[in-house]
């Protein structure tokens, strides 16, 4: 029984020395040394390939990240389950990201930054946590997350999903419909959605728009998320403030992209969150001996809605 993986080889090759220790029965194989397909049972890959039809006993393909719109899920068997990595190490690094940038935000870093480099000492207004309205796209695992950890710092917050949730000192709203009203009460916008044809190009004009004016933006989750022309003129006419961007619609960032250079954008080579192995693997052998015995895995995917 062997177990593929098609991603980065230094991680590679750290998995294959967890398993050959915890999980010996599991052979990990790295692409592209597949060695006789028949053996495969297992896929672990940031992008499957082409010819999964290669594996005749493939029985779950395990994404290496949270979410899964790099996938091509047409492309996979039907009778083949898809698994998010359940890697605790994912929703700590999204948490301290997201929250490191509402602090900045809200202390005004991007403002004393400016004032540094032109060597103004000039204090500005604060307000407390409280009076600072944080709104959170996406209320699933990381939003969640992201806005227990923003509780405890006193933030104003609101969330917004695709279906109604109820989640303890949290304003929630649902649907296109309610949009609008949770974007006017947004201060600080973070982007956690997944990737999907009803989130694509979501962050755009008219979303910004309805923002409050001088409101700021950041952006975990995808680059496809935003258009970003519509970003660059937002911030030229002072509709937003600032946007702090972990992603951007083609990585890496081209030599030439406005994002790197504008004076009220921070940007980061999509580090938000990591998967590391020695955290991820507990939950990854947890599932795979789930599926051996025949009970439900942790973390698998509706193919129908992309996450």
């Amino acid at each position: 029984m062997a177990l593929l993986y098609k991603a980065d080889p230094e991680r590679g090759r750290s998995w294959q020395a967890l398993f050959a220790e915890h999980a010996p029965d599991i052979e990990v194989r790295l692409w592209p040394e597949v060695g006789d397909p028949a053996d495969i049972r297992y896929l672990m890959a940031w992008q499957p390939p082409q010819n999964l039809g290669d594996f005749p006993n493939l029985e779950v393909v395990f994404a290496t990240s949270a979410g899964v719109d790099q996938f091509d899920l047409s492309q996979l068997p039907e009778h083949v389950p898809v698994v998010r990595m359940q890697d605790p190490g994912i929703v700590q690094g999204i948490v301290e990201y997201a929250c490191m940038a509402v602090l900045s935000l809200h202390r005004r870093l991007p403002l004393y930054l400016h004032q540094q480099r032109q060597g103004r000492w000039q204090e500005q207004p604060w307000q407390p946590a409280r009076h600072t309205r944080v709104g959170v796209m996406g209320l699933g695992l990381l939003g969640k997350a992201v806005l227990a950890q923003l509780t405890h710092l006193g933030f104003n917050l609101r969330g917004w999903s695709r279906s109604p949730q109820q989640l303890d000192g949290v304003s929630c709203f649902a649907g296109i419909e309610q949009l609008p009203q949770f974007l006017g009460q947004c201060d600080i916008l973070i982007c956690l959605l997944p990737l999907t044809e009803h989130t694509r190009g979501l962050l755009d004009a008219r979303t910004l728009g309805a923002l409050p004016h001088g409101a700021s933006l950041i952006n975990l989750g995808r680059g496809a998320h935003l258009v970003e022309q519509d970003l660059l003129l937002a911030l030229d006419n002072g509709q937003l403030s600032h946007a702090i961007l972990d992603v951007v619609q083609e990585e890496p960032a081209a030599e030439q992209h406005p994002f790197w250079k504008h004076p009220n954008i921070w940007l980061t080579p999509h580090i938000g969150a990591v998967t590391l192995p020695e955290s991820a693997f507990a939950p990854l052998l947890d599932n795979l001996r789930r599926h051996q015995q025949g009970q439900p895995m942790c973390g698998v995917i509706n193919k129908n809605q992309g996450y």
